[in-house]
């Protein structure tokens, strides 16, 4: 399945892609909302950083007491319940008065439910695409994500000047319903993908089977850690330019939305496993500029050309996939997603603390350092491990196990 139009005469998928946008819209929104709405209460980078992202580092415990249900629970009934979660947990945020206790609380209980979205998502499109279909369809899924952030961020800065940041939430958690009745209208309601009951120790077995490859979980790695630590980077937007911070986050949805457009539909199969390492040294280097404190402008530029690197993502993906079982597919993705998450709230309070510490442009430049240095390290692993196994697999005539970068 090369062509888009393939792609979008499968059944259910354009359902499946509406629903999931109006939830990214309704999560961009909220979060530019709520973010700007912590940071105005407290005057603190660090609290308004972990309010926008902190459901994803909550997501850590999700993924450990709810992961296995990506594969055993009804993916349609999962979802749906998402979106109804999500749009009482945004009205709740927009209530008056409302204790930064309180919020993140509630930040807390959104992050433990989202973990399984990713997962179940991610198992939904094996469903609905064919195996051939899976990297363009992840390629326009991702697209999506960035055209909406790009849209949402844009419309959630403009909602912000003519509305309070209480009422973009409350726009929220309108979507968030929106997209839970697009979900039950627009999918076809399907068996559990593995049998049993969600369980702790269920989540724990599969993860370690996953867990147990090292290429693997170098491809874990080169998708959490350097990702992570430059989310933590985009985490500090409101706190380094407060009325431009909109404009920052739809430069880099941009940015994917165009990595993600060339890697899933222009580049050759061959070529495609090559750009890893590239496209996440792209994803940090452009963030050292922001050492000189530069203007909106130009920071929107260098944000735009470096997320491009979050392509890496797609191309890591596809690997995760080749090197996965099938009936492990929604927890592998699920963990992949909760993974990510977990590393991008690491990497935001991270920042944060360094913001507090230094100032958000300093905090910036060094969050991307030190992907950068995790990129060439995870590169250096691998092919430390192609050698060792190939030299193995040559002395015992058994072919060696491809690793990841």
């Amino acid at each position: 399945m090369r062509s888009y139009r393939s792609l979008f005469r499968t059944p259910e998928f354009t359902p499946f892609l509406l629903s999931f946008a109006v939830f990214a819209a309704a999560q961009t929104i909220g979060g530019l909302a709520l973010g700007t709405l912590v940071y105005r209460a407290t005057g603190s980078p660090f609290l308004s950083a972990v309010s926008m992202f902190g459901p994803q580092l909550a997501q850590v415990l999700g993924g450990a007491f709810l992961l296995s249900g990506a594969d055993r629970l009804p993916p349609r009934a999962v979802l749906c319940g998402l979106g109804l979660a999500f749009a009482a947990g945004s009205a709740v945020l927009a209530l008056p008065g409302l204790p930064v206790g309180a919020v993140f609380a509630v930040v807390l209980v959104q992050g433990l439910v989202a973990s399984l979205g990713g997962g179940v998502r991610g198992g939904l499109i094996n469903e609905i695409l064919s195996k051939d279909g899976y990297v363009l369809g992840r390629s326009v899924y991702n697209m999506l994500w960035g055209l909406v952030q790009t849209a949402g961020f844009a419309a959630g800065g403009a909602l912000l000047v003519f509305l309070s940041p209480r009422a973009c939430l409350l726009l929220a958690a309108a979507a968030y319903a929106v997209s839970a009745l697009v979900t039950r209208l627009g999918l076809t309601a399907r068996p559990p993908r593995s049998p049993g009951r969600p369980s702790l120790s269920a989540s724990w077995r599969a993860n370690a089977v996953l867990w147990s490859s090292r290429p693997r979980r170098l491809t874990y790695l080169g998708l959490w850690v350097p990702n992570g630590l430059i989310v933590g980077s985009d985490s500090l937007y409101v706190s380094y330019a407060p009325e431009s911070a909109g404009m920052l986050y739809a430069s880099g949805a941009l940015g994917m939305f165009v990595g993600d457009l060339a890697v899933g539909r222009l580049v050759p199969v061959a070529l495609r496993p090559r750009l890893a390492t590239p496209l996440r040294l792209l994803l940090a280097v452009p963030y050292l500029f922001f050492v000189l404190r530069p203007g909106v402008a130009p920071s929107a530029v260098a944000v735009t050309v470096a997320s491009v690197g979050f392509a890496a993502s797609l191309v890591l993906q596809e690997r995760l996939m080749q090197l996965t079982p099938d009936d492990l597919a929604g927890q592998a993705l699920g963990l992949h997603a909760t993974g990510m998450a977990a590393l991008q709230g690491l990497g935001t309070v991270l920042a944060g603390t360094l913001a507090q510490l230094t100032s958000p442009a300093a905090a910036i430049t060094l969050m991307a350092t030190a992907s950068a240095t995790v990129t060439l390290v995870l590169a250096a692993l691998g092919r430390r491990g192609e050698r060792r196994p190939a030299a193995a697999g040559t002395r015992a005539g058994v072919p060696a196990e491809s690793p990841a970068e």
